[in-house]
């Protein structure tokens, strides 16, 4: 079924055509039939809030398709982008099942198909299914691992063209890749990339004038080419 936003909407997980094993929603017919039930299906715009730091947890979000990202903000304000999930990510794991509050904030960064079941229902899944447990579990030591390796970039990479480049790297094409099908776009402003690296807007723009005027990489609008990515590697260490 056609909603708004140009997404299909799946009303039973067991028919979605995205089922593949790296989702967190991979599990056996029986399963996937019980999640399915307890899930209640939303399409929601670009810039909606899933969930606020410090808030107490009302469940789980899985994302079927679209991206959110997922923010921190300090005493004063400002505000580190610590994660851009996508389709077959299950958020608010941890909150749901200790029952702290969210960690982080979730908003969606471009119109989303969510799934969301309830902390007493996807309690009770976990208790009911134990693929449902091991996923969840799986999830959880891979979200430790990654936020592991952020904090270490954060701490270790000691400049914020460091930091810059590290997020250019992994946003961005091989040289070599320079054509119409090859080159990435980036939809990241410099405003976002700034609140990816903890650093202001204008310093993100100034680095990335000096990275150009380097020749390390290139910008045609929308699509950011490497042209160095051996010099840039060296700036990310």
């Amino acid at each position: 079924m056609k909603a708004p936003y140009g997404l299909d909407i799946i009303e039973d997980c067991c028919e979605c055509p995205e089922y593949e094993s790296g989702r967190f929603c991979a599990f056996s017919q029986p399963t996937l039939e019980s999640l399915s039930k307890a899930s209640h299906k939303s399409v929601l715009p670009a810039g909606a809030i899933l969930f606020v730091e410090g808030q107490t947890p009302r469940g789980v979000f899985i994302v079927c398709s679209g991206k959110v990202n997922l923010s921190t903000t300090s005493r004063e304000g400002k505000i580190l982008i610590l994660k851009t999930a996508g389709p077959g990510e299950a958020l608010g794991l941890s909150a749901t099942l200790s029952g702290v509050t969210y960690e982080t904030t979730a908003e969606t960064a471009t119109p989303c198909h969510l799934n969301f079941v309830d902390r007493k229902q996807f309690l009770e899944l976990v208790q009911s299914h134990c693929e449902i447990g091991l996923h969840t579990a799986q999830c959880l030591s891979r979200d430790y691992q990654s936020a592991y390796r952020d904090i270490h970039h954060l701490v270790l990479t000691r400049s914020s063209a460091g930091k810059l480049a590290r997020l250019l790297l992994s946003q961005s094409v091989r040289d070599g890749e320079d054509t119409e099908a090859g080159s990435r776009p980036t939809p990241m402003t410099h405003e976002e990339m700034a609140m990816r690296i903890g650093a202001s807007r204008e310093t993100v723009t100034r680095l990335l004038s000096t990275l150009r005027r380097k020749r390390l990489i290139r910008l045609d609008g929308p699509m950011l080419v490497i042209k160095d990515r051996t010099a840039l590697e060296a700036l990310a260490v």
